[in-house]
């Protein structure tokens, strides 16, 4: 009995400890899509001044392949001692879990370290569309059910869930035409073939500041100091919110104390002048949230998009 207690005793105290030597070793940033993308991008950035602070590299691997799920797998079974970790969109830890009727990991399971940053989502339409803001636009829409579409990334991608959302909380119907990836939907909004896309601002402010494509609303909470002329959707259609977001995360059974050790230090870096100028220049506003905090925030983001996605019925191709 003596010996299970002081065994206890041990480990209780060897928590803080580990906290404190971490990281003791190399930090695996595993980024589950191809280079040169957004969230590759935040994850060199943030590993490069990790690198510098601590004293201990942050490499970062790309292992890209099934939505994301390749990578978030080697994550979710890796050792869970704060050295590999999940840095990833929204679409692993939020929409993947409906999307595919089963997964080799779950996505719930991972400790959340901090969410890096958002870019807000914004609703843009064709130049000559007959609608000059989002109560014009649903006016249209109702008068013309069925006639309006709207572009996306393709299946199950943010602008396919933004504008389903967006359509049933206003009670009209909209076409769905999925392109693979924002460039072809692009082209084709600005040249009148579709009429409307919820896109990453990153990818259409561009087209928007040259007139090629009109801007109605943005998606976020605020107006964006991007746009900041251009209402919110919840300026006029309380609770909606759509954002793409980019977070770290570790393996199940991390402890708080490395998790809390390493969403403080990466909000340490987010305050960075150089890089608040490169987070501006991606078209993106820092977070760096607490773990607690992302943890409440992911709740939300499952809830609405589950429900989403399970009115409209939307599974992997």
């Amino acid at each position: 009995m003596l010996g299970r207690l002081v065994l206890a005793a041990a480990l209780a105290f060897a928590l803080p400890v580990c906290a404190q030597n971490y990281p003791s070793k190399p930090i695996r940033f595993i980024v589950p899509f191809p280079p040169g993308a957004s969230t590759d991008i935040l994850a060199r950035m943030i590993g490069e001044r990790l690198t510098a602070q601590w004293g201990r590299p942050v490499m970062v691997e790309n292992r890209a392949g099934a939505s994301g799920n390749l990578g978030a797998e080697v994550v979710y079974k890796a050792e869970p001692d704060g050295h590999t970790l999940l840095v990833t969109p929204q679409v692993v830890l939020v929409i993947n879990q409906v999307l595919f009727s089963k997964l080799a990991y779950d996505p719930q399971g991972f400790a959340p370290v901090t969410v890096i940053a958002s870019i807000p989502t914004v609703l843009i339409v064709k130049p000559k569309l007959e609608a000059n803001d989002l109560q014009g636009l649903v006016a249209l829409a109702k008068a013309n059910p069925g006639r309006l579409n709207y572009a996306s990334q393709g299946n199950g991608t943010i602008g396919h869930l933004s504008a389903e959302l967006f359509a049933s909380m206003n009670g009209i119907k909209l076409v769905h035409v999925p392109y693979k990836g924002a460039s072809p939907a692009l082209t084709d909004l600005v040249g009148g073939q579709v009429d409307l896309f919820f896109v990453p601002l990153a990818s259409s402010l561009p087209l928007i500041r040259s007139g090629q494509a009109r801007a109605l609303a943005v998606a976020s909470e605020k107006r964006s100091a991007f746009l900041p002329d251009v209402q919110t959707v919840s300026e006029t259609l309380p609770g909606f919110l759509s954002i793409a977001w980019f977070a770290v995360v570790a393996p199940p059974k991390t402890s708080p104390e490395i998790t809390n050790k390493l969403s403080a230090a990466i909000a340490e870096v987010l305050k960075q002048p150089a890089v608040a100028k490169r987070l501006a220049d991606l078209n993106a506003e820092p977070i760096g949230n607490t773990p607690a905090e992302m943890s409440g925030f992911l709740k939300e983001e499952i809830e609405r998009w589950g429900a989403v996605m399970r009115s409209a019925g939307v599974k992997a191709e």
